[in-house]
């Protein structure tokens, strides 16, 4: 089953790893109902103010898109780390890859999706 992350914001830039198409993930989420209704999954290396992170997604991970201005999601190569997207990481630029031809994509928001498909 594929299941979809929400990764980036305060918590990724904080003390997130860099994530790659392949990879083996062991998230802890934090479960919460969307504007449309949805439920989600938010990853969460230090739990809600009061909402604890008690959902687990283990799996390999078979997408990765940026999330741009209205919306639209974008594939991108890998999700690079906190410290490489906020550009102290002397290693890892940071900069977001198109998958498929290489270029360099323009920078913006934080905010990733990255699906995992699960044994469940």
């Amino acid at each position: 089953m594929d299941v979809v992350v929400e990764v980036g914001g305060w918590e990724h830039e904080c003390c997130g790893e860099a994530i790659e198409r392949n990879q083996l993930v062991d998230f802890r989420c934090i479960r919460y109902q969307g504007p449309d209704g949805r439920v989600r999954l938010a990853e969460s290396h230090h739990g809600g103010l009061d909402v604890p992170a008690d959902e687990r997604v283990r799996g390999r991970v078979t997408e990765l898109h940026v999330v741009r201005d209205g919306g639209v999601a974008q594939d991108v190569l890998r999700v690079p780390g906190g410290a490489a997207l906020r550009g102290f990481d002397e290693q890892d630029d940071g900069h977001l890859e198109d998958p498929w031809t290489g270029a360099v994509l323009p920078p913006g928001h934080a905010e990733f999706l990255v699906t995992v498909r699960t044994s469940r």
